[in-house]
């Protein structure tokens, strides 16, 4: 394929997700609305009614790794020609791939995740059940399980090297508060300081507590169709400008692409791809969402796309700004940190929200493109949203 074969060749027409607020609120209170499929859904049935289409128009459906892809076909009443399971972003290049081959004109993608009320580990000897395909779970014969104690060793080293102080790491949770407290979806509204990032207990040093993501129910779900028949179904279709991708596995398990290269080659590489494929670079970009299940997400990705130079994120985050009220607008929903864990797959539905205006208080002015950045796990996953 020319690099530039999966430009606009879909476009997503619906979104929805739970009630993350109503959801946690149950399960605070010793409830369970859901499991898995049923939060997800509930989600499905938001994003078709978000798409003003009937579900008969569905022909391609990819669910999140937290689901059963036939179990959710079954819930949905779905019969589709194609499908399968994939995280948040890998399913969006799936259905752009499905769409460009004629394997399928108009696709679902549907998560749901009980975490929160299921207790998954995230840490410890049974962390995601002793889930092996994780680098990290390699070194559970020393205790070395959690990922906060992954990204606190690998960011304490960029600290020493770049000269990154804590008070400019906190500039990320500070940025994502101030836009959660703007957004009626986000669990954690209330604005924070600084000072108040600095007071905070350490939860696995250098990490602080607003460094870490929320562990939280619900579901999310996304339609993508055709770019043709996306535009016919709605005039508020948002296409796929670029996909890229890039993966580290040499040397995964000893961590090494994490503690020595911060994903940066991955980064790069799959920064090349994308706005290649989208016609644009970072200086056109009117936002940029982050997978950020910690807050040293933010730093390291604008780096490796480019947005500032390699060593610069400290000082680009205090002077030039990640907010809203001041530089590039990162994480404009609160992301991981303050809006709502959904893996990635929340921060889909704020680049569809701010590219069709309808993020209110926290628009981001005349957004033209939005770009979505992952690094989990040594792949690098980049989307480019755009008019």
């Amino acid at each position: 394929m020319a690099e530039r074969d999966l430009a606009k060749v879909a476009a997503v027409v619906g979104v929805g997700h739970s009630d993350w607020i109503g959801d946690h609120a149950r399960v605070r209170a010793g409830g369970k609305p859901h499991d898995s499929n049923g939060y997800g859904a509930v989600a499905f049935r938001e994003a078709l009614a978000d798409a003003g289409i009937d579900r008969s128009e569905i022909d391609g459906l990819i669910v999140g790794p937290t689901t059963s892809y036939e179990r959710i076909g079954e819930l949905l009443g779905l019969n589709v020609r194609w499908g399968g399971q994939a995280d948040a972003m890998l399913g969006i290049i799936e259905a752009c791939m499905a769409i460009r081959s004629g394997l399928a004109e108009v696709v679902a993608l549907v998560y749901g995740n009980d975490q929160r009320s299921a207790a998954i580990s995230y840490g410890g000897a049974e962390a995601m059940g002793g889930n092996m395909f994780l680098s990290y779970v390699y070194h559970a014969p020393w205790g070395f399980t959690s990922q906060g104690a992954l990204y606190a060793m690998m960011f304490r080293r960029y600290m020493e090297l770049e000269g990154l102080t804590e008070a400019e790491l906190g500039e990320v949770a500070v940025a994502q508060r101030l836009a959660a407290s703007k957004n009626p979806n986000a669990l954690m509204r209330k604005p924070i300081t600084v000072e108040d990032y600095l007071n905070s207990a350490y939860i696995c040093e250098p990490l602080h507590l607003f460094d870490y993501c929320l562990i939280n129910d619900g579901g999310v779900a996304l339609i993508v169709a055709e770019a043709g028949r996306a535009k016919r179904m709605s005039a508020r279709s948002v296409p796929i400008h670029g996909v890229g991708r890039s993966d580290l596995n040499a040397g995964a398990t000893s961590l090494e692409p994490r503690l020595f290269d911060y994903y940066r080659p991955a980064q790069q590489q799959a920064a090349e791809q994308v706005f290649a494929m989208a016609g644009a670079g970072p200086s056109e970009m009117s936002a940029l969402q982050v997978y950020d299940s910690f807050s040293c997400h933010i730093p390291l990705a604008l780096e490796g796309y480019g947005y500032c130079r390699t060593g610069e994120a400290g000082r680009f985050m205090r002077e030039h700004g990640i907010s809203l009220a001041k530089g590039l607008p990162v994480n404009t929903s609160g992301g991981h940190l303050s809006e709502s864990y959904m893996q990635g797959w929340n921060h889909q539905v704020e680049a569809v929200r701010q590219m069709r205006g309808e993020c209110g208080a926290r628009q981001v002015p005349d957004c033209r493109f939005v770009h979505y950045s992952s690094d989990v796990a040594g792949k690098a996953v980049s989307i480019i949203y755009g008019k």
